[in-house]
């Protein structure tokens, strides 16, 4: 008996270990160019391109109004606007609707305001910049899925889809974990050189 429990906590370690060794889902583009998105409607913002906007931490999260996950998400997202904005982070909500295809603008302007985003809104109707950075790249389970793009435009972190959001207590959810990895990678990459920074000179 002492050997089968002996057993049982070794191989409980082993898995453990083995956890940190397991591919999550999207991580295969860590490293890899963000996609430029082109030319699309905005709210809350003038147009933005990528390229612009080089030398920022970009977050972006595909969102749409029916989504519960999203709703979830949305005062974390607030939350990193407000604090990271004038430190470097630029926001976008990418929305993309179910199913695709034209919404009324007045319906979307009270989503925005239902949800308190503040930040800039690029609108994916036919989920064009969702396949490109998204669903032409494996199968996946969540269109709700947010990229974190680093100073030099290539991608460091992917939250998969679904929700996180801030929890206090002890007992920590899965949506507690992607919060705070999330916000722990904002800083860390806020924390990095710019790109001017590393480029040598002449």
């Amino acid at each position: 008996m002492r050997n089968l429990r002996i057993g049982g906590i070794l191989l409980l370690m082993l898995l453990n270990i083995n956890q940190g060794l397991i591919a999550k889902e999207g991580d295969e583009l860590i490293g890899k160019p963000a996609p430029e998105w082109g030319t699309l409607e905005w709210m809350n913002s003038q147009p933005l391109e990528l390229s612009e906007l080089a030398d920022k931490v970009v977050l972006i999260r595909w969102w749409t109004e029916t989504c519960p996950f999203c709703s979830r998400s949305a005062p974390a997202l607030n939350e990193f606007h407000d604090t990271f904005k004038d430190k470097g982070l630029v926001t976008i909500g990418m929305y993309h609707p179910k199913p695709p295809g034209p919404r009324r603008q007045k319906a979307l302007e009270k989503a925005v305001k239902r949800l308190g985003f503040e930040f800039p809104i690029a609108l994916d109707m036919d989920w064009r910049i969702l396949r490109r950075y998204w669903l032409t790249k494996g199968v996946h389970r969540w269109t709700s899925v947010s990229f974190l793009i680093d100073k030099q435009g290539k991608i460091r972190y992917i939250h998969p889809g679904g929700e996180y959001y801030k929890r206090e207590g002890k007992t920590q959810t899965d949506a507690q974990r992607s919060y705070d990895e999330l916000k722990a990678m904002i800083e860390k990459l806020i924390a990095e050189p710019a790109q001017s920074e590393t480029e040598s000179p002449d």
